[in-house]
C-alpha cells in the first residue's frame, strides 16, 4: 500500500468552456514529448527509483555519445556537436538533483517525476521572448523522450495511467485532439491555452465533456494523480478537495441529472412554442460517430454537419467514393429527417486543407472557407458530387461556408449545375431539387442577404464568425476573449437583418453557431424570428425544453426593445430575465 499524505486544497480558476462536473484523478500532458504511466510509490521504495533515474540518463548518455561518435565520422565535428549538447543537458546537475528530490517530494515513480521536472522547465523556457532560446525546446524535448525511452519496464500493477478515467490537464489541445478524445477514459479536460469560443472548447460543450481553458500555469503547477473535481460551470479545477467540497459537488452533480432525467422524459417531443410558434431544432455534428448520440437527443435531423473533419486522419479530403459511403449513411441513419452537409469549411483555426508553402499572416482573413473549395476545384467537384450521390438516399441539403458575396455563390450553384450534368449523363441517380444554402457569417454577406436570399433556399447564420468579424475580435484570443459579445447591438442587428430579408424572398433562416446552444439567448433568438437551431446533440434536450416553455408574442415584444437597446449587456438582461422566468432550473 503506498504512503498517502494530506493535501491542502488547491483551486485554479479559468474560464467555463463545457459545463458539467468532473471528479477523477489529474492527467498531465506537456507539448513534445509524451508523458508516462503513472503510479504512486512507498516512502521504502525512493531510492529504487531514484536509482532507475540514474540508470536511465546512463543509457541515455552512451546512446548519445555513440551518436555523436558516428556523426562525426560521417559529416564532421561541427554536426556532432549537437549531440556533445544534449549530453550536456542530461548531466545538469541542478536537473538530476531536482528529479531526484521530486521523487521523494511526491511518492512517485521515476519516470513521473522526470517528466514533471522537464515540462515545467520546457514551459518556463516557452515563456522566455528570446525567439532562439525559446526554439531550443525541441533539443530538449529531444532528451527528454530518449530519456523516458530509457527507464526500464519493471512498474507494477498499481499504476493508474491514461487508460483509466481521469481529468485531462495539458498547455493546449487542437480540435482534432478534442475530436478524438476517447471519452469513456477522458471525464473532462482543462488547459492553459484557448477561449470560450474555441473550436476545442466548442467541441467539448458538443461531445458534453466538462471543460475549463486559460488556466495559466496549470502544466507547471499540477501533480500527476492528484483527485481532483473539474467545475465546467465556474470554471474551477480543484485539487485534493477537503471532504465538504466534494459533498457539495456530488450533490450538484446529483441536481444535474435529475434534471437530465426530467428532459429525458420528453425528448423528441414537438419544439414549438406555447402560443404554437414551430421552431425546427436539428444538431450538429463533426464525425459519424456520433449518430447515436444525435438519435438519442431527440434532433429531428442535422442542421451542421462539418466535413473539415473528415481532415483528420490526413492531410487530404476522401475520395468521392468515400464521402458518398460517409454522407449515405448520415442520410439513412437521420431519415426521414434532412441532413445539411456544409462544404470544407479549412483554414483559420479549423484543420488545414493542406499545408501552405508560407505561413499566413492573417488566417482568420485568408484561405478558409468556400475560398479554398473554389480555389481547388477538382477537390470542390467531387465532394458536391459525393453530396449528390448520397441525396439519393434521403433528405440532403448542401451549404456554403464563408460566403461574402453573390460572385461567390453564382460560382458554387455552377458548380452544383455542372455535377447534376455528369451525374445524369452517368445515369447516376440524384435528388435535382437539392436545397442549397449558405452560411451567413462575414459581415458582408448579412448586409446585402436581400441580394443572397432570390440566389438560395435558405440561410444558416454561423454566428461563432459573425460575432468575431463584426467586431474585430478573435474568438479564440484570451487577450480579447471580454469584447466578443454575441448581444452587441451591432450584431443582433446584423441577424435581424438577415432573417428579414429571408422572410421577403419567402426561405428560412437557422442558426448553427453556439448562440442556438446558448439557452439564456433563446428568447432572443426566437423573438428576432429565427426558425431552426442547429446545437451540439448534448444541447438539444435544454433547448427543446426552452423552446417549448417560451411564448413568441412575448419573445417577440422582448427582442423589439433589444433592437432598440445600446449597450451588449442590456440586451443580454433582458434575454436571460425571459429565460429565468420560464425556465430557471435549467440555468443554474
Amino acid at each position: 500500500m503506498a504512503t498517502t499524505r494530506a493535501e491542502p486544497e488547491v483551486i485554479y480558476e479559468g474560464i467555463p468552456a463545457s459545463p458539467g462536473i468532473a471528479m477523477a484523478p489529474v492527467h498531465v500532458t506537456a507539448r513534445g514529448f509524451s508523458a508516462p504511466e503513472v503510479y504512486a510509490i512507498d516512502e521504502s521504495e525512493i531510492g529504487r527509483e531514484q536509482d532507475r533515474f540514474q540508470q536511465a540518463i546512463e543509457i541515455t548518455k552512451r546512446q548519445l555519445i555513440e551518436l555523436q561518435s558516428r556523426l562525426e565520422d560521417l559529416s564532421g565535428a561541427t554536426a556532432s556537436s549537437i549531440f556533445e549538447t544534449h549530453v550536456m543537458m542530461i548531466e545538469d546537475r541542478a536537473v538530476v538533483q531536482r528529479v531526484l528530490g521530486t521523487i521523494a517530494d511526491r511518492l512517485q515513480n521515476a519516470e513521473c517525476a522526470f517528466y514533471a521536472v522537464m515540462q515545467n522547465f520546457l514551459e518556463a523556457m516557452r515563456r522566455i521572448p528570446d525567439p532562439y532560446l525559446r526554439e531550443r525546446t525541441a533539443d530538449i524535448e529531444d532528451v527528454a523522450q530518449r530519456v523516458l525511452r530509457n527507464f526500464s519496464a519493471d512498474s507494477d500493477a498499481r499504476h493508474t495511467g491514461p487508460d483509466d478515467q481521469h481529468i485531462l490537464v495539458a498547455y493546449d489541445l487542437a480540435p482534432s485532439d478534442t475530436a478524438l478524445m476517447n471519452r469513456r477514459h477522458v471525464l473532462g479536460f482543462a488547459t492553459e491555452q484557448g477561449s470560450l469560443n474555441s473550436h476545442t472548447a466548442i467541441l467539448a460543450r458538443a461531445f458534453g465533456v466538462p471543460a475549463v481553458v486559460g488556466l495559466e500555469g496549470a502544466v507547471i503547477d499540477v501533480m500527476a494523480l492528484a483527485p481532483a473535481i473539474l467545475d465546467g460551470y465556474t470554471g474551477k479545477l480543484i485539487l485534493h478537495p477537503a471532504p465538504d467540497t466534494l459533498a457539495r459537488y456530488q450533490q450538484l452533480a446529483e441536481a444535474k441529472a435529475r434534471i437530465r432525467s426530467s428532459l429525458e422524459a420528453v425528448r423528441g417531443a414537438a419544439t414549438e412554442t406555447v402560443d404554437g410558434r414551430p421552431l425546427m431544432l436539428s444538431a450538429n455534428i463533426e464525425i459519424i460517430d456520433e449518430l447515436p448520440l444525435v438519435k438519442r437527443s431527440g434532433a429531428k435531423g442535422i442542421g451542421l454537419y462539418r466535413t473539415e473533419f473528415l481532415l483528420l486522419n490526413g492531410e487530404e479530403m476522401p475520395d468521392e467514393k468515400r464521402q458518398v459511403e460517409i454522407y449515405s449513411k448520415l442520410t439513412c441513419e437521420m431519415a426521414p429527417h434532412t441532413v445539411i452537409i456544409r462544404t470544407l469549411d479549412a483554414g483559420g483555426d479549423k484543420l488545414p486543407v493542406e499545408p501552405l508553402t508560407d505561413i499566413e499572416p492573417n488566417p482568420f482573413l485568408g484561405w478558409r472557407g468556400i475560398r479554398v473549395s473554389l480555389a481547388r476545384p477538382a477537390m470542390f467537384r467531387e465532394q458536391i458530387r459525393a453530396i449528390l450521390r448520397a441525396s439519393s438516399a434521403g433528405q440532403v441539403a448542401v451549404m456554403f461556408p464563408m460566403i461574402s458575396g453573390l460572385s461567390e455563390v453564382w460560382r458554387c450553384k455552377e458548380m452544383v449545375r455542372r455535377c447534376m450534368d455528369e451525374l445524369e449523363k452517368e445515369g447516376v441517380p440524384f435528388d435535382r431539387d437539392l436545397p442549397v444554402g449558405i452560411m451567413i457569417e462575414v459581415p458582408a454577406a448579412a448586409l446585402c442577404a436581400d441580394l443572397l436570399a432570390p440566389e438560395v433556399d435558405f440561410f444558416s447564420i454561423g454566428t461563432n464568425d459573425l460575432i468575431q468579424y463584426t467586431l474585430a475580435v478573435d474568438r479564440v484570443n484570451p487577450y480579447v476573449a471580454d469584447l466578443y459579445r454575441p448581444t452587441h447591438p451591432s450584431v443582433i442587428r446584423l441577424i435581424k437583418r438577415t432573417i428579414d430579408a429571408a422572410i421577403d424572398h419567402g426561405i428560412w433562416t437557422g442558426v448553427c453557431g453556439e448562440m442556438a446552444a446558448d439557452i439564456r439567448l433563446t428568447p432572443l433568438l426566437i423573438g428576432l424570428g429565427v426558425e431552426e437551431l442547429s446545437v451540439g446533440p448534448q444541447k438539444v434536450p435544454d433547448v427543446g425544453q426552452a423552446i417549448r416553455s417560451l411564448s413568441y408574442a412575448e419573445c417577440a415584444a422582448m427582442a423589439d426593445e433589444a433592437l432598440r437597446h445600446n449597450r451588449s449587456q442590456g440586451i443580454f438582461d433582458l434575454s436571460l430575465a425571459l429565460a429565468r422566468k420560464h425556465y430557471g432550473e435549467l440555468l443554474d
